[in-house]
């Protein structure tokens, strides 16, 4: 079995680390920001943040074409700083935070590409998210 090729996403947010912290994990926020584009919607998450927690957040098209629960399993664990979770399909997403300066944050993402979408649409579609996230953590 071949060790499948890791992908890296960041970006910087405008909030010290526990605001970007919460709106990442807080389901209420993961519902206002979990989707690549405007033309989808995340409109429900569920977050247990333990070792052996689930994730969940349900990713669908506006217009209702298509859908799909995205669930994953805590491994790892540090509040506040970084986490790993396992997804169904046994690919590990690390992401983490970390503070610069007072009022900014690092996001960054580690997560093993699938086999199915080539590698840099899978790398678009991901920092699409997290710069939706990024939009919604600068938000008054």
């Amino acid at each position: 079995m071949t060790t499948p090729e890791k992908i890296t996403i960041h970006a910087v947010v405008d909030a010290p680390i526990e605001t970007a912290w919460e709106k990442y994990t807080d389901p209420d926020h993961i519902t206002q920001w979990n989707f690549a584009s405007d033309d989808w919607c995340c409109p429900s998450a569920s977050n247990e943040m333990e070792i052996g927690g689930t994730y969940t957040a349900r990713m669908e098209a506006k217009d209702k074409s298509f859908g799909f629960e995205f669930v994953a399993t805590y491994t790892d664990l540090t509040p506040g700083k970084s986490f790993t979770y396992v997804m169904e399909d046994g690919r590990a997403v690390t992401t983490s935070f970390e503070a610069i300066g007072n009022n900014k944050t690092e996001v960054t993402t580690v997560f093993d590409a699938e086999t199915e979408n080539d590698v840099e649409m899978q790398r678009v579609g991901w920092q699409s998210i997290l710069n939706n996230f990024k939009k919604h953590a600068e938000a008054a």
